[in-house]
């Protein structure tokens, strides 16, 4: 096994064990869910207590295991087995071993969220998941690429939080559940996609060759596209220049700087790719 690999397996093991203490701190003594087939294994570990949650989840997941063989191959289906055996017996074992009291369920909610959050996004920075909605998240990103990972599991979960509260006929626990859902999801995509987040700078100026001179200075990659002014009908150039969220401070300097009358149009992007930020992969998240 290469460097490489026994870093990422030793990655996966560490959202692991993050993973079954969240679930089994947060969730479990404060009756909340974490949606998805955990939270399938929570209604029906309710009314069968006999089932363990844990293995419940080993059980569920197997067909989308099949589903996720032959779409993703034999590397992605050996972490993620990997991920969702030693999550669940994690959940089982630190159950058995320590009781967590209940908390107050918002904290539980927020403070779980993070926690479950962290533990699934450096699962699933390796290209692996726990099985479950982040499977199903997983399948379906690749056929509606322009979702998030985040935003796919919250839809998914949503419908698994809904029936929670239908089964256990408790509103607010399945709303605090909620909340827990939305922090999780949010901090999977700072995770997942932190890294390659950034800031897109639109600048008009009559000033732009000095504006780009002055940010490629800075090892700043400056496109100009052509334009043409609806009112004046006179042509000139826009920068554009993507930028990570530290240096547009730096951008914004430089720009009021040589041209205090340009006009600046600052947008979040959600992903760069390309030199200097992520690397593209056709395959991966």
């Amino acid at each position: 096994m290469t460097r490489e690999k026994i870093r990422s397996y030793l990655l996966i093991t560490l959202g692991c064990v993050i993973y079954a203490f969240a679930f089994d701190w947060f969730y479990v003594p404060n009756n909340l869910t974490c949606g998805g087939l955990t939270g399938i294994a929570q209604i029906v570990h309710y009314f069968v207590p006999a089932l363990p949650v844990g293995i419940m989840i080993i059980v569920m997941n197997a067909p989308l295991f099949v589903l996720g063989f032959k779409r993703f191959g034999f590397g992605f289906i050996v972490r993620s087995l990997y991920a969702m055996a030693l999550s669940s017996v994690l959940v089982d074992a630190i159950a058995a071993i320590y009781t967590f009291h209940p908390l107050d369920p918002l904290l539980a909610g927020i403070y779980g969220g993070v926690m479950l959050g962290v533990g699934c996004g450096v699962i699933m920075r390796e290209e692996a998941n726990t099985g479950g909605t982040e499977l199903g998240a997983f399948l379906l990103k690749h056929r509606v690429p322009h979702l998030s990972l985040g935003n796919v599991l919250l839809g998914l979960d949503l419908a698994v939080i809904l029936a929670y509260a239908t089964a256990f006929h408790n509103l607010n626990n399945a709303l605090y559940g909620g909340v827990a859902l939305y922090v999780t999801t949010k901090v999977i995509d700072v995770i997942v996609y932190g890294g390659n987040t950034g800031k897109l700078a639109h600048i008009i100026s009559a000033k732009e060759s000095e504006i780009a001179d002055a940010l490629l200075a800075q090892d700043m990659g400056v496109t100009k596209l052509r334009a043409i002014g609806a009112f004046t009908n006179t042509e000139r150039p826009i920068l554009l220049c993507a930028v990570r969220r530290r240096e547009i401070a730096m951008v914004k300097r430089i720009v009021k700087e040589i041209d205090p009358d340009a006009f600046f149009i600052i947008s979040d992007t959600s992903e760069v790719l390309g030199e200097g930020f992520g690397e593209y992969k056709p395959d991966g998240i």
